[in-house]
């Protein structure tokens, strides 16, 4: 069983960007910081915001990269090499184009999907893909070209409420995931309506 010893939250750093779709997986972190009690904070060697905390009577520590989105991977890889973490053992949170708003999907492995952070990611860990992903859906513009500017934009307050409504089913499912349990974790999170 794979356990999870490394949670990564993508986004741009800066308050110009803390509140726009590219940082959900941010989102994920901080709220699973809030909930443990504990604060992130700044350490330059590892290019982010990091915690460690005690979580299903493991050692988990917490990522937010400060680089920008398509610098990523530096962040993860330094913290990953230094703690002599796998990428089988890391969960890296991002948003995901390609899942509506309102729903969140694990998945292990696999392509970038184009998404710059995990093309980074990827790249920094030696071409290694086979990191779980947690895949917070934030819907699509509709045409490639208006990518962009949704991504770095805000999203309307129901479908913040919405995304926000997820993270929290995602937290909840997040003791089986880290602890191994996939199908499991998978089970309760791409079953999960709102409504």
């Amino acid at each position: 069983m794979e356990t999870i010893k490394l949670i990564v939250g993508l986004a741009n750093p800066g308050p110009q960007y803390q509140d726009t779709r590219h940082n959900a997986g941010a989102w994920f972190v901080t709220e699973l910081a809030r909930q443990q009690g504990c604060t992130l904070s700044s350490e330059s060697r590892f290019y982010g915001e990091t915690a460690r905390i005690q979580y299903q009577g493991s050692d988990l520590r917490l990522l937010i990269p400060s680089t920008f989105m398509n610098r990523s991977g530096q962040a993860i890889a330094a913290l990953a090499n230094f703690y002599k973490i796998e990428p089988e053992s890391i969960l890296i949170a991002h948003d995901e184009l390609d899942i509506p708003v309102g729903s969140a999907r694990y998945k292990k492995g696999g392509g970038h999907g184009g998404h710059n952070g995990l093309r980074d990611s990827v790249a920094q860990l030696g071409n290694n893909s086979n990191f779980h992903r947690l895949r917070i859906g934030i819907g699509h513009p509709g045409h490639a070209s208006q990518v962009t500017n949704y991504v770095l934009g805000k999203p309307s307050a129901d479908d913040r409420t919405s995304i926000d409504h997820c993270i929290d089913e995602a937290l909840r499912t997040l003791p089986d995931a880290v602890n191994g349990d996939w199908a499991k974790a998978m089970n309760q999170l791409h079953s999960y309506k709102q409504g």
